[in-house]
């Protein structure tokens, strides 16, 4: 579903590899760039405790599709679901405006 500005989810932005194992295109927003490093986390956050995605959805009070749908890359998380997300498994996943403009730059000084 398109956010407000039209970013579409951070799956329709990828031009190689298999996700969370991508490159995203050098002109992917902000967002696209952000959610990759959230499902990278969420799904790194997920398999040092051993939860499936069941368990944290349980934990965290969201739907277990939600879940799978941010770690697939097919949606960004609202504000209430990260949030939950986040106090359920003690640690933080959005990765801050920092991380997400370096992994933007990076894209785009890697694209031929």
């Amino acid at each position: 579903m398109p956010r407000s500005n039209n970013d579409k989810h951070p799956l329709f932005y990828v031009v190689e590899g298999a996700w969370p194992d991508v490159t995203l295109a050098p002109d992917a927003p902000l967002s696209a760039h952000c959610g990759l490093l959230l499902a990278r986390d969420l799904d790194g956050a997920m398999q040092s405790r051993g939860l499936s995605l069941r368990n944290l959805a349980q934990i965290a009070s969201v739907a277990h599709s939600t879940v799978a749908r941010v770690i697939n890359g097919d949606v960004l998380p609202d504000i209430g679901t990260l949030t939950r997300l986040e106090d359920a498994l003690d640690r933080q996943l959005w990765p801050g405006p920092i991380a997400v403009r370096k992994a933007a730059l990076s894209a785009r000084k890697s694209a031929p």
